[in-house]
């Protein structure tokens, strides 16, 4: 990957900022790592149920490798 500006982004004050491919990744990671361990926290989902989803869901784009 590169670290070239990727695309612009807009802050909520009205800023505009270029951010790379790897930052838009590590923010996507942060987001969903936060919204797992929310739902978990509150016990809407427990971490089997996730990890079984995840794995279904893995098999289902990627195909089963096993």
């Amino acid at each position: 990957m590169t670290n070239e500006p990727f695309m612009k982004i807009r802050t909520p004050d009205g800023t505009e900022r270029e951010i790379t491919i790897e930052q838009l990744c590590a923010s996507n990671h942060i987001t969903y790592q936060a919204l797992v361990t929310l739902l978990v926290k509150k016990g809407i989902v427990s971490q089997e149920e996730l990890l079984e989803e995840v794995t279904r869901v893995q098999n289902q784009r990627f195909g089963d490798n096993e």
